[in-house]
């Protein structure tokens, strides 16, 4: 989640480290395992990059991934078999950049009208210099494979031709994202402004088209570009270490279905962000491991962007 040369070891950040030699060589087809991309309808593709034995390895994205499967098979009633986990774990595939790029694949391979997507990434974010005039703030975003000092980071421009570009009328996809300057990572046109409680125009300067083929894509990240993201264990009942972002996000998700309430886009980012400002704010109880985290410099807010302006009173679904 995270680059920072002065930020505490607390925050998820990288340092360049050679990867494991093994990890450059292998080559898993994510896919094969089921041709025809997984069940029609719903379909989500997981990946936490832990970093095992780099010098500033991830503690948190591993449960990630596991509390976001958890809540997309119990509360949103995926299957199992419609489910590709990318992990370090001995049980999972590696999260190689081949890897992801073939779990791109298997995402988008088949889609039909009426389907649901789901991208989730929890890892290092990084920015780079943009040079072909598409980026606001002149920067690509990138996500980093657990090889990315091998192989290379996977950019916004090639995220969004792969997953976002080829949505078709009637398929809906979210990228959830927990990492660090991941607030346009999805390079999607308009993004929510929580203040004004508008939409704002994010179309690349150089005319770019960065929408869908008719469907739509929804964001929601761990902060803005410029931000930094965190992990907290104190929203863990086991004080396992998690992203906020993700924890926040299951959160209020949790908290509306217990309460059986529904749980709107607006409000799901207006509790997220309150959570996150009151770990910063709080000296200790519930919220004491983030304001550990933070140490009082880093206050990330969630983003919500979007290939299209909707109403954020609309129910969330996923």
């Amino acid at each position: 989640m995270w680059y920072s040369l002065t930020t505490s070891p607390h925050v998820r950040f990288f340092t360049v480290h050679l990867v494991l030699a093994a990890l450059n060589q292998i080559r898993i087809a994510v896919y094969e395992s089921n041709k025809k991309g997984g069940a029609r309808g719903k379909r989500a593709f997981l990946c936490g990059v832990t970093y095992k034995k780099q010098k500033r390895e991830l503690r948190g994205t591993a449960q990630d991934v596991k509390n976001m499967r958890e809540l997309l098979v119990g509360q949103f009633c995926y299957p199992t078999e419609s489910i590709l986990i990318l992990a370090e774990e001995e049980s999972y595939r590696p999260p190689t950049r081949k890897n992801i790029e073939y779990g791109f694949q298997w995402l988008m391979k088949g889609i039909q009208p009426g389907d649901s997507l789901v991208f989730y990434f929890s890892g290092h974010g990084l920015r780079q210099r943009n040079l072909n005039g598409d980026e606001v703030d002149g920067f690509d975003e990138t996500i980093c494979p657990v090889d990315f000092e091998t192989n290379g980071m996977i950019v916004d421009d090639d995220i969004n031709e792969t997953i976002v570009r080829p949505l078709i009328p009637g398929v809906t996809l979210h990228g959830i994202f927990d990492s660090c300057h991941s607030g346009t990572i999805l390079d999607l046109p308009s993004v929510y402004n929580i203040s004004t409680g508008k939409w704002d125009d994010h179309s690349p300067p150089s005319g770019t088209y960065k929408g869908t083929s008719g469907g739509k894509a929804i964001g929601f990240s761990a902060c803005e570009d410029y931000q930094l993201a965190a992990d907290t264990s104190a929203l863990s009942q086991e004080k396992e270490y998690t992203g906020a972002m993700t924890c926040t996000f299951i959160k209020a998700i949790k908290e509306a279905h217990d309460n059986k309430q529904k749980i709107t886009y607006r409000g799901l980012l207006d509790s997220m962000h309150q959570t996150l400002k009151q770990g910063h704010k709080s000296g200790g109880g519930l919220f004491a491991g983030i304001r550990r985290v933070f140490h009082h410099r880093i206050l990330q807010d969630p983003q919500l962007s979007s290939s299209e302006e909707f109403n954020t009173s609309k129910e969330f679904k996923l």
